[in-house]
């Protein structure tokens, strides 16, 4: 019997209650990590979260970026020493970005790849701001090399350290660049330290084009055997710039991404070009990167950049 209105009339029934959403359930690929709950990090180590996400979109970019921590970490109390950062710089509506792996030899890595990403950044966003929006790589990563120095400074209560004692506490890689918009395709500019990793991923035949050199011996637009972290800064440095389509995206990952992926076409790969055919939400670039593979445990972290047509009149 349904209820009535005062006036008489009848009510309309309530809608069904919606079903309660299943949790997402980790993916695996192929054979699965052991399954465990995730250990605390050290009690001081509560400004590195187990995971962090971020997304957004200019006028004519948008970006995705994901860092996770790995099993080992995860097992052995130790937080996350992967991160990531990025920035629309206004004036001209280029995307900033920086993605670094702290050394895991190094005793506070974690916080010399996030204080690296920022410093990146920060000098990015003025250089894009002044000379014609130059781009001096080697300046970029010699003010992350010397904020490094400045922390190791501030931790040794004063005393000038010596390289050898910046990186024994903050040794970290570092990808830094940007995206400008142009009418032919964005631009790509980026500088690697280290063994970080960076891809063209061409959707429609779901390809990976490493810019870098990597692990796997593949081509690329840079090879290099020299993996030595910052506070280093490599003579020459590692630079490129390369143009995208309209069906590529720009992908920048630590190694925790880079072995499991590999050459690209494998299982990791097609799981990848299948969901970064079009961006993602946030959390699910996120819950994509906490997949779970038998021997790779390393932390994860993947920023991604994809062109898109700017909305038309309405």
């Amino acid at each position: 019997m349904h209820p009535h209105h005062s006036d008489g009339s009848a009510a309309a029934p309530l809608p069904p209650a919606a079903p309660e959403p299943a949790p997402w359930r980790r993916i695996t690929v192929g054979t699965p990590g052991p399954e465990f709950e995730a250990r605390p990090p050290g009690q001081y180590a509560f400004d590195f979260p187990d995971t962090e996400c971020d997304g957004w979109s200019s006028p004519s970019l948008t970006l995705r970026f994901a860092s996770v921590r790995g099993a080992k970490h995860r097992y052995y109390r130790q937080p996350r020493q992967d991160s990531a950062r990025a920035a629309v710089h206004e004036p001209t509506g280029s995307i900033a970005f920086a993605v670094a792996d702290g050394v895991s030899s190094a005793v506070n890595s974690e916080f010399g790849a996030v204080e690296a990403c920022r410093a990146a950044l920060e000098r990015m966003l003025q250089l894009l701001s002044q000379d014609q929006g130059q781009l001096n790589f080697r300046e970029v990563a010699q003010h992350a090399a010397e904020r490094l120095r400045e922390l190791a400074q501030w931790r040794l209560d004063g005393k000038e350290p010596e390289v050898g004692e910046v990186a024994g506490l903050y040794a970290t890689t570092l990808v830094a660049g940007v995206v400008r918009p142009d009418p032919a395709g964005p631009v790509v500019e980026l500088c690697r330290i280290g063994d970080s990793g960076a891809w063209v991923l061409d959707s429609p035949s779901g390809r990976y084009q490493p810019l870098v050199g990597s692990k796997t011996g593949s081509d690329s637009l840079l090879v290099s055997n020299e993996v030595t972290p910052l506070p280093h800064v490599p003579d020459p440095l590692e630079c490129l710039s390369v143009r995208l389509t309209a069906h590529q995206a720009l992908l920048v990952g630590s190694d925790g991404f880079a072995d499991p992926l590999g050459d690209g076409d494998g299982l990791v790969g097609a799981l990848f070009a299948h969901h970064l055919a079009a961006p993602p939400p946030p959390p699910w670039l996120a819950h994509l990167l906490d997949f779970s593979r038998e021997t790779f445990d390393d932390d994860r972290t993947l920023l991604v950049v994809w062109p898109h047509a700017p909305a038309g009149p309405r």
